[in-house]
């Protein structure tokens, strides 16, 4: 019998039937902390799911915020593609191999590795439901243990297939506005220009909508229903399509985490604009709007 396949989410039993069932899988833990940038891997020190490797943000799932032109990128932007991708096949990678990404901050950096690797042309990826904390509720064992890596030595370099999520740039996007929807996954107050703890400048890029990325979460830290989520997210993005729907909060982060949703609740297509507001508000050339 072949091994389920999962694309979107896990749930901790689905992933530990997975584990007895002897299936191959690739474990990364990428908890994290904007305000202090070693705790997710203190707390992976501390204890994490059996076999997990650590990707961190700032160094693993990034690259620098000032390119070769000398241009600011944003805070987290993409790092080189076919390096990712070799990253990633030192870890052990290979095609067709189950990845599951988790955290401890309710999937909004697991989810960033998620899209990542569906960028990189890489499916069979899930984000662990519920994070850390679900394992722990559902029996699962935590280790301190250093993961062993099995690296992709036995073929040539991981394959760098298409993209299976498209995503766009500050000027593209510039171009599109009102033709596409624009979802905002920050903090209403950061949205609407109250509050900027951490960019050049507060407000929003006009047209946006906003939906922090936590209302995709139920009260226990798992994901709402896939039916609840569609039905959130048709009323948020009438009348445009999914394909038409175009995702960014501050750095290209938690945009993924409604991307996530919107795959998960069958809305497929959506892009990313990987720089977003903290991109977009460094350049005084592009509108700013608030409220």
């Amino acid at each position: 019998m072949n091994p389920a396949r999962f694309q979107t989410l896990i749930t901790a039993t689905e992933l530990q039937q997975a584990q007895a069932a002897g299936q191959a899988l690739l474990l990364i833990d990428t908890s994290f902390d904007l305000a202090d940038t070693s705790a997710g891997e203190r707390s992976h020190a501390q204890g994490h799911l059996p076999g997990a490797h650590y990707l961190h943000l700032d160094r693993d799932l990034s690259a620098t915020k000032t390119g070769p032109d000398g241009r600011f990128r944003g805070r987290h932007p993409l790092p080189d593609r076919a390096e990712f991708a070799a990253r990633m096949a030192a870890l052990g990678l290979r095609p067709g191999l189950q990845v599951v990404a988790y955290d401890g901050q309710g999937g909004m950096y697991a989810a960033r590795l998620w899209w990542m690797l569906r960028w990189i042309g890489h499916a069979e990826v899930a984000v662990l439901d519920g994070g850390h904390a679900a394992w722990v509720a559902d029996g699962g064992a935590l280790s301190t243990a250093p993961a062993l890596t099995e690296a992709n030595t036995r073929t040539a370099p991981l394959p760098l297939p298409d993209s299976l999520v498209p995503h766009l740039d500050a000027d593209a996007l510039q171009c599109q506005l009102g033709r596409l929807r624009l979802i905002d996954a920050r903090a209403p107050e950061r949205f609407r220009g109250e509050v900027e703890p951490l960019d050049a400048k507060a407000g929003h890029i006009p047209g946006a909508r906003n939906r922090l990325f936590k209302t995709n979460l139920q009260d226990d830290g798992r994901f709402k229903p896939a039916e609840q989520l569609r039905q959130e997210f048709h009323s948020l993005l009438a009348p445009f399509a999914p394909a038409e729907v175009v995702h960014q909060c501050g750095s290209g982060v938690t945009a993924c985490h409604n991307l996530l949703a919107m795959e998960h609740a069958g809305l497929s297509g959506s892009r990313l604009y990987p720089g977003s507001w903290s991109e977009w508000s460094s350049d005084p050339s592009r509108p700013v709007a608030q409220g």
